[in-house]
This record gives structure tokens, sequence and C-alpha cells, in this order.
């Protein structure tokens, strides 16, 4: 699998170490997790109540769950809604790194988890299907999740389909991404070739999965959650933390020095323009909007139907 754009330039995505960096200093310059709290607090416990149909016990799927605090946040809420419940967590996610901070943050919350049996599975989306398929695992879920991770896989349509169809009646599939109406909606849409040109990193935002969704007749509920990002520091020529940041908003590897000074003005011109940003007490604030998207396995619906709205 290559990780090189046809413009020449190296996917961050390559760089695990690099990556884990970028992506901690997105999470300390942005409202990211909080804007995800929010919903998971206010929204996700309707979301959920619905799932189960009374079973004494619930499968939970987490693909791409990172290190976990999410996660656990979503599983708290499970368990507000469905008390005495025991959990089956399945963990997807390919990062050494994540896989083990979520496991220290397990161990720490021990006294809470006694309900959930976390399986661990140190794998890709694409994997995880492989790994099913081979085991010819007939086991279906009540709830899926895939928060910020359909940039990372080569068809998603195929993934949502493949995960639609593990959903037990009543369940629930949640999908977060960016917003279309997000800064990262027009960086993506202005520079989509220098850009997304990579076989394990695209651009994808919800206002492509509802397309994608609507051309198949399938229903969904989506909801927006404004985000913001502080990105003042990537207009600072030389400055570590803004050069970090410029290769989490582009994904590429070494973006400052490795761009083309065009590429690279280009760039930031576009992370200035109000329909990116706003200025506000002389930072510039990044539209970092996410989008949510809710499918259902409905009463009725068998995996053949499904099949066949794909």
């Amino acid at each position: 699998m290559s990780g090189s754009m046809s413009s020449g330039l190296e996917s961050l995505v390559r760089d695990d170490d690099r990556y884990q960096r970028a992506f901690q200093l997105f999470l300390q310059r942005s409202s990211e997790h909080r804007c995800m709290q929010d919903f998971i607090h206010t929204t996700l416990p309707d979301i959920l109540a619905s799932i189960g149909d009374g079973k004494p016990h619930l499968n939970v799927i987490g693909v791409g769950s990172g290190a976990g605090e999410i996660d656990l946040e979503m599983l708290s809420e499970l368990h507000k809604k469905h008390p005495g419940v025991t959990v089956d967590n399945e963990v997807v996610e390919p990062s050494s790194q994540q896989l083990h901070n979520y496991k220290v943050l397990v161990s720490r919350k021990a006294a809470d988890l006694n309900h959930i049996r976390f399986t661990w599975n140190k794998m890709t989306a694409s994997g995880f299907e492989e790994h099913w398929k081979l085991n010819k695992m007939t086991k279906k879920a009540d709830f899926i999740h895939m928060i910020q991770m359909l940039y990372y896989v080569k068809d998603p349509s195929a993934t949502i389909q493949f995960f639609q169809n593990l959903l037990n009646i009543n369940g629930k599939l949640l999908i977060i991404l960016v917003s279309e109406k997000s800064g990262w909606g027009k960086l993506w849409r202005t520079y989509r070739n220098q850009l997304c040109n990579t076989e394990i990193s695209q651009c994808v935002t919800t206002g492509d999965i509802k397309s994608l969704l609507e051309s198949k007749s399938v229903s969904y509920q989506s909801y927006e959650l404004p985000s913001q990002m502080d990105i003042t520091e990537c207009f600072s020529e030389g400055d570590e933390k803004g050069e970090l940041l410029l290769d989490f908003l582009t994904e590429v590897l070494d973006f400052s020095k490795t761009a083309s000074p065009e590429l690279r003005a280009g760039v930031l011109e576009l992370l200035r323009h109000p329909d990116c940003s706003a200025a506000s007490d002389g930072r510039i604030i990044f539209n970092n909007n996410l989008g949510v998207i809710v499918l259902d396995q409905k009463p009725g619906d068998s995996a053949d139907a499904t099949e066949k709205l794909y």
C-alpha cells in the first residue's frame, strides 16, 4: 500500500509517531472532543434507548477507537440507559500506541467497567472485515460506532455496508466525520488533487456520505456539531507546532518542507479565508464542525435487503 500522492507528497499517516503527536496537538487546539462529549451526553442517550430490545447482553463494536476516551464515555451512557446489561466490546484499532493507551485507561477505570468484556483487535477496519469473514462470524452488533475513521478506508460505501449488515434488529450505526460545512470541506474541495490522492487516506465529509446514502435510498438521521480549532501558529514560519498542525490539516508529512512554495502559499491563504476561518482577538479560528450520521437496521430488514441497496 503506497502512502505517496500523485503530487509526490508523502501521507502523514505513514509516520505513526508524528501522526499521533499532530493528533494530540490538534486535540489541544480544538474543541473536537468537547463537542463530541456534548453530543454523547445530550443526544446519544435517546439514540441508544431503543437498542437491545430488553436483552440482558449487548454487543458493541468500536471501529478506529483510538485511545478509548470517547468510547468509554459512550459505554457509560449505554450503561445508564441499560443498567444491569452486560456488554461485549470489540475494539478495532490499528495503532499499537493508541491500543496501549486504551488498555491503560481501562485498567485505571476497571471498577466501573466490570460489566464489559473487551476484545482487542489490532487491525484496520478492512482487516477486521477479512477476519470476520474468514472466521465465518455470525455475531450481530447492537451498537457500532465509526468516529473520524472513514478517511482511512479504500471504499467508505463498502465499509458502511459491511458494518450495517452486522447490526441486530434495532441496532444503531453511528458515523462521525468532518462536516461538509467545515473549513476541512472547503480545503479538500479546493485541493483534492494535491492533498487527497493517496491510497490510505481520503477527503470525505458527512456531505459525501449523505449523498451516497441518498443515492441508494438508505434512510439516516443527521446532526451538526459546532467545533473550532485555533490555527494561529500555522502562520508563523518555522514554528514547530504550526508545522505539526499544518501536517494534520493537509495530512501531508512535513508539508512545510516538501510542498511547493505555490501549494504552501495557496493552502495558507485558503486557511485564512472566511470560508475556512474567522479572526478573533488576533487569533485565527478554523471551522472544525463535525457531522453525525446514524443508520439503523430496521425491524424486518435482512442482510440481503441491505445488500441490494448498495
